[in-house]
């Protein structure tokens, strides 16, 4: 009987060690549990909070290329605040915030020693051991209209429609994919004026952070260049992240391979053609064709415009002339020498125009911390 006492005795003894062990050990882990959530917590907090810091640091240093003094800068920045801002009196629906651009000279570099455009027909005609024997009487008298702007800095009155005839004639015949390849393949030379940069590298970096900074509040950017259409798409795409559609240009004809002599209205395409170049030069987008092309194609009137020159002016006022919409319109002067192929006159010019017709002038000497990608120099 004394024995059976001894051995339940001994059970409970058991039974209560192995509880109290297991009450240890429930402790410690909940107790260790408490102090990875305590200490876990306020990391988490704060790694919220920098997302929430770096995000709002991106988002003010949005125009970082461009000094704090810069007018552009102040007002772009206001202005963005206002149309974006439901409660305010400015504000724009996503549908109508259209902004456009002129491609060279706004965008790109126009001064090494001329125009993109003008480089790549004079390469075709006088250069390019596949067609300079091959190109025509008229093609090697713009050609040398060309090499005497080059040299002197003067564009010869008249040169707009020679070079626009000269381009569709000398890359007549091509496919879209060829002429783009074309394009493609001068843009990766060598610019003239600074080392470590290609034609196609050749894109002010201030203005490509507008561009950015304008797609992230929901406009809709359009390139209306001067430039042959093509070859504005050739030297934009994969910079400038907007669809070919949105880079609108110069004009010349498109036939298909074996339409001949025929008019579009008597041909219809087949199933055995392709799309070519046809070799008529159809219009210069300048001045007021710039305006009209707007409505053909984009069909709303721009409520931002950015351009350098004369041949922007006509889109600038139609821009910011009797327009619902709260307006802005900004020019670049050329007035950088140490950094840029700048021309004072010009500049100061192009300053005199923005005072007479309410354009916001924009100094690449003074507003800009820099212009090209890092590690770029004048010559």
């Amino acid at each position: 009987m004394e024995n059976n006492k001894s051995n339940t005795a001994t059970r409970w003894k058991i039974i209560a060690g192995v509880l109290a062990i297991a009450l240890i050990a429930v402790c410690c882990t909940w107790g260790f549990t408490a102090n990875s959530k305590q200490s876990t917590q306020p990391a988490g907090e704060t790694a919220a909070s920098e997302t929430v810091a770096a995000n709002q640091d991106a988002k003010a240093d949005a125009l970082s290329y461009w000094t704090e003094s810069a007018p552009l800068k102040t007002e772009l920045t206001g202005y963005i605040k206002a149309v974006t801002d439901e409660s305010s009196k400015d504000f724009i629906p996503v549908k109508d915030r259209i902004a456009v651009f002129d491609m060279d000279g706004t965008l790109t570099c126009e001064t090494d020693p001329g125009y993109f455009d003008h480089k790549l027909l004079y390469h075709r005609v006088m250069e390019d051991p596949d067609y300079k024997d091959k190109a025509s009487d008229e093609e090697k008298a713009t050609a040398a209209i060309v090499k005497e702007y080059f040299d002197t800095g003067k564009y010869p009155e008249g040169l707009d429609v020679k070079h626009g005839q000269a381009v569709a004639s000398a890359f007549k015949g091509m496919t879209i994919s060829q002429f783009d390849e074309y394009v493609k393949a001068y843009r990766d030379t060598p610019m003239e004026s600074y080392t470590n940069m290609t034609n196609g590298q050749a894109f002010y970096q201030p203005m490509l952070q507008v561009i950015d900074y304008l797609q992230a509040n929901d406009f809709k950017v359009y390139i209306v260049s001067g430039t042959d259409r093509l070859i504005t798409r050739g030297l934009c795409d994969g910079v400038i992240d907007i669809p070919l559609s949105q880079m609108i240009g110069s004009d010349e004809s498109f036939v298909a391979t074996n339409q001949g002599d025929k008019d579009g209205l008597e041909y219809t395409y087949s199933h055995d053609d392709q799309l070519i170049t046809g070799g008529d030069f159809i219009i210069k987008n300048l001045k007021m064709n710039k305006v009209s092309v707007i409505e053909r194609e984009i069909g709303q009137q721009p409520v931002l415009c950015f351009g350098n020159s004369s041949g922007d002016g006509a889109m600038a006022n139609y821009t910011i002339t009797n327009n619902k919409y709260k307006t802005g319109a900004y020019m670049l002067c050329c007035d950088d020498l140490e950094r840029e192929n700048g021309n004072i006159e010009k500049a100061d010019k192009m300053r005199a125009s923005c005072e007479e017709n309410g354009w916001t002038a924009v100094s690449m000497k003074n507003d800009w911390t820099t212009i090209y990608a890092e590690g770029v120099t004048k010559k």
